[in-house]
């Protein structure tokens, strides 16, 4: 039964919501000190430093390590780079990176069936998705169900840094505090990562409710929406109807129009030789077989 208080949650085989209690510290012990102290202490060195910890990250280690590379498999490469990215994006400050691989298939399975549970849909309040989405975890009674591949779930360096993800960016913050004073600590730890956590959860939010479609997902909830100003902004993240189309695609547009900054960077590796057999849309098969090209569509807030 769905209640503000408790989203609705798959039952089967015992799926339950709990409250994501360190989640929950986390997000307030990032979002108090940069709320008191983080703006007071922005220059213009402490925001660029910020903003390249930003790309280097969030670009990197989420866009397209965790996300395109980890999860979607868009590209191979070795197993040094495949940890190397998995650790910054621990210090994106998002999470553990198995928690955000298991949280993804189980939302990829539950969005592609028409008997999503709420709290996987997007046909509530943003004020209702930021509580339930940054406040809850999907706790699986069969895990066995989503098909995560073993060498991720059971990967000893991916089990090493969720147990241990908040040591190494805590430690990040007491050597920046230690060398570059506490000012460039705020900046560069909680205010980052207050804007990264709330950016992500915008970006999601907003890409499944609001912008133009091109694709429709046969037998699914959700279709997800492309945005340009947010797909630029979130390393090609805003792009999320293409995604849902094309999930095993590096590159997240389709559109000249479109500017997917993760794919540069999927680029720039791939030019050094540290990714390869990189599959791009377009050039391979990447579109999924249940998505269907049909006429361009917007969907606006007032549409509600």
């Amino acid at each position: 039964m769905a209640s503000t208080a408790t989203p609705e949650a798959p039952v089967i085989a015992g799926d339950r919501l709990t409250p994501g209690w360190l989640k929950i510290v986390w997000l307030y012990l990032m979002l108090v000190p940069a709320l008191v102290w983080g703006f007071s202490s922005l220059s213009g060195s402490r925001s660029l430093a910020s903003a390249l910890i930003t790309i280097i990250t969030v670009g990197f280690g989420h866009s397209i390590g965790l996300h395109r590379g980890i999860i979607h498999r868009s590209y191979r490469c070795a197993r040094f780079t495949r940890g190397l990215l998995a650790y910054l994006f621990v210090h994106t400050g998002l999470g553990g990176p198995l928690s955000w691989v298991r949280v993804h298939y189980f939302r990829d399975y539950w969005q592609n069936r028409m008997d999503c549970p709420a709290y996987f849909r997007y046909d509530h309040s943003m004020a209702k998705d930021y509580y339930w989405n940054l406040h809850f975890a999907l706790k699986s009674g069969d895990i066995s169900r989503y098909e995560i591949p073993d060498e991720d779930l059971y990967d000893p360096w991916l089990a090493f840094l969720e147990k241990t993800w908040y040591l190494h960016v805590l430690a990040a913050a007491g050597l920046i505090w230690a060398f570059f004073g506490f000012e460039a600590m705020i900046v560069c730890v909680p205010l980052r990562i207050s804007i990264t956590i709330l950016g992500h959860w915008f970006v999601g939010f907003i890409s499944h409710k609001y912008g133009y479609a091109r694709y429709d997902i046969d037998d699914a909830t959700e279709h997800g929406y492309n945005n340009w100003v947010l797909g630029a902004l979130s390393f090609g993240e805003g792009f999320h109807n293409n995604h849902h189309a094309h999930p095993s695609s590096a590159k997240m547009s389709t559109e000249w129009y479109e500017l997917d900054l993760g794919w540069y960077l999927v680029a720039g590796l791939r030019a050094v030789g540290l990714v390869w057999d990189v599959q791009v849309v377009g050039h391979d098969h990447t579109q999924k077989a249940r998505a269907k090209e049909r006429s361009f569509r917007w969907r606006w807030p007032w549409q509600d």
